[in-house]
């Protein structure tokens, strides 16, 4: 019989039953149920809303069926529907009345909430720390390539020189505001919303201090109808793991671009590539491609939760229950990307002979030789002008502008000298951009330093 079964004449039919089961994916909140379990049965036994003795043989009877559950000892019904009506209806079957004493004062809503923000409270960490790894991964790219010069793109078209390390810097950067995002959503939703009930709290001397600091909660939630309803806090997650993943992505469609025969700027490692069931030249990227992939499965996540609560009145409604299958499977994507991700860029090969060849086309020098320019006193709007002549030059003659003879230069403009070679020079041209967060070797040696302290401050 089920826990519930008091009001109705027949039973529910077997169709509705599969249906408004969650037992096959909820059963991995077993953990937390019991905690936030123990937590209330303790609190309901020091406010003497529950005899003491009974309060202590429910605690008992929660951590026997843990370690059952742990031991695999453990079969889950269906008919019991979710987590939480199965340990209940496994303590009252092991300990008798004492067990049907656990759900005073407490609902399946307000128990929910607690069980899955208690869950979303021990990944959130896990993942930071997976981030932080790749982190140090980027650190140590970056430091081994300050002099890879390479070019740096707008539009998918070379643009002006950087390095390697510089690069490897602005995906760092990214990755540090995904920890700081996910570090802003822990704190949210550290409230803890037992005690709430099914809308209302209780007529019971409930204290929801006393299981809120049990639970590791900063504080109860301030309003019980808030704290059934709301799942603010699983949004902003699928949010911040949505851009987590948007940046992984971005990166991996860098790694897929590098490492195919028209860039040639990196080479994926043999263990983290794959190759062609027909084609044996083949080397193929598969993890970066299908980070990239899975990207959308967690932008999926985000959108079937926002379109689940758009248009939900409060308090608790059953669509609700639709939460932790994305919830889940978005945690499960990212902790099953990152590691993966970051093995593999730390084992990718750089090329900094075709990058530097790479650099050496494309004029992207253009913008130094039109800086030079103004340095001799031409405004830089004339300057330009200049510079687009001796390019437009260069593409009729098959040059660069390093080829370029002084004559050629001098054709042009009075103001060139031998020096212009110098100032030319892609070695030059990166490290005299020394301005804060640029690509001057002293100037990423600064964002590599700001990124370790980072990563420190938080292992």
């Amino acid at each position: 019989m089920k826990l519930w079964a008091g009001r109705f004449q027949k039973e529910t039919d077997t169709l509705v039953n599969d249906f408004n089961s969650s037992i096959g994916f909820d059963a991995r909140l077993y953990r937390q149920d019991i905690q936030g379990s123990i937590a209330h049965a303790q609190m309901l036994g020091r406010q003497g809303i529950i005899e003491a003795h009974e309060a202590e043989k429910i605690v008992e009877g929660l951590k026997a069926i843990l370690a059952d559950i742990e031991d695999d000892k453990v079969e889950f019904s269906l008919d019991n529907e979710d987590i939480h009506m199965n340990i209940e209806a496994m303590l009252t079957q092991r300990i008798g009345d004492a067990g049907k004493r656990l759900h005073t004062g407490r609902s399946r809503n307000d128990q929910v909430a607690v069980d899955t923000r208690l869950y979303v409270k021990e990944e959130i960490p896990v993942i930071i720390g997976q981030v932080l790894a790749l982190e140090e991964v980027l650190v140590k790219k970056a430091e081994a390539n300050l002099d890879t010069v390479m070019p740096g793109y707008t539009h998918l078209q070379r643009a002006q020189p950087t390095t390697f390390a510089h690069y490897m810097m602005a995906y760092a950067n990214m990755f540090k505001r995904d920890v700081t995002r996910l570090e802003d959503c822990l704190e949210r939703l550290d409230e803890c919303p037992l005690g709430a009930g099914a809308l209302a709290t209780s007529t019971y001397p409930v204290d929801r201090f006393a299981t809120a600091q049990a639970l590791g909660f900063k504080k109860p939630t301030d309003n019980s109808m808030d704290s059934v309803s709301d799942r603010d806090y699983a949004i902003e997650l699928l949010s911040a793991l949505s851009i987590l993943m948007m940046h992984l992505s971005r990166f991996s469609e860098e790694i897929v671009l590098w490492c195919s025969w028209e860039f040639k700027f990196a080479d994926l490692d043999d263990a983290y590539s794959t190759g062609s069931s027909i084609m044996p030249q083949k080397k193929n990227p598969d993890v970066a491609e299908l980070v990239r992939g899975k990207t959308g499965r967690v932008y999926g996540a985000l959108v079937t939760l926002l379109t689940v609560m758009k248009s939900l009145p409060l308090a608790y409604n059953k669509d609700m229950q639709e939460d932790k299958e994305a919830v889940f499977d978005a945690i499960d994507t990212v902790e099953l990307c990152l590691p993966v991700f970051a093995a593999m860029v730390d084992t990718l090969t750089v090329r900094p002979k075709n990058m530097a060849k790479a650099a050496a086309g494309g004029f992207i020098n253009a913008t130094d030789c039109a800086d030079y320019l103004t340095k001799k006193g031409l405004p830089f709007r004339e300057a330009y002008m200049i510079v687009g002549r001796l390019v437009n030059l260069c593409i009729k003659t098959g040059d660069t502008l390093d080829t370029l003879t002084l004559k050629d230069f001098r054709a042009i403009s009075s103001l060139f000298d031998e020096d212009v070679y110098q100032a030319l020079a892609l070695k030059t041209c990166v490290n005299e951009r020394k301005v804060y967060g640029g690509p001057a070797k002293e100037s990423v040696e600064k964002q590599i330093a700001l990124i370790e302290e980072f990563v420190a401050e938080r292992k």
